[in-house]
């Protein structure tokens, strides 16, 4: 018996992922229903796109390319909820759109060009409840970087081409009112010399 449920559950886990990797071959094989976006080349909405879905990938691509990159928090209100919870990927999360500037602010005090310029992935539900967006971060490690604990580490002069990927929850009013931050800390000091 406890043979047949592994074997069952070992079968349930190929099925899975085996279902994961149809609807990834899937998504990657939908090409112009998901086209990427630049900063210099805007996306247009496609004809698998509800209105909702595409205004939302749309404010996500402002919110990377002009209101992240140019550091224009005024405008966060455009696409983040007042309230919003944002989770980051060492596992924290703030609350509200002051906090999330606080944290935003770090990357400039280290790599004052820092910058997102373009999402080659971009997807979402039809209701437009769920976006999930893949881009870079770009920029120079050129001034000193102080860590929460008071140590800095002085700059190396480096890029980095940081991949990150960001899922939006949004609601009813337009706004994100959950967004999961996702990139890998480790990548980021390595590629800068930092380790």
């Amino acid at each position: 018996m406890k043979t047949q449920s592994l074997l069952i559950s070992g079968l349930s886990l190929i099925i899975g992922a085996a279902g994961a990797f149809v609807i990834s071959a899937h998504v990657a094989a939908a090409g112009p229903n998901w086209p990427a976006s630049r900063v210099t080349d805007l996306a247009q909405p496609t004809a698998a796109m509800t209105p909702v879905l595409a205004k939302n990938l749309a404010d996500f691509d402002d919110l990377d390319f002009h209101v992240y990159t140019g550091q224009h928090w005024e405008n966060l209100p455009k696409s983040h909820a007042e309230d919003i919870t944002v989770y980051y990927p060492d596992g924290h999360t703030t609350k509200g759109i002051p906090a999330h500037i606080k944290e935003l602010n770090f990357m400039w005090t280290f790599a004052p060009d820092n910058r997102i310029v373009e999402h080659p992935v971009r997807f979402g539900t039809a209701d437009g409840e769920w976006t999930g967006v893949m881009g870079y971060l770009d920029g120079t490690f050129s001034k000193p970087m102080v860590l929460p604990g008071g140590k800095t580490i002085q700059p190396t002069g480096k890029r980095y081409h940081l991949p990150m990927t960001t899922l939006g929850h949004w609601n009813q009013k337009g706004t994100m009112s959950e967004e999961y931050l996702f990139w890998d800390n480790d990548t980021l000091m390595k590629q800068i010399g930092a380790e």
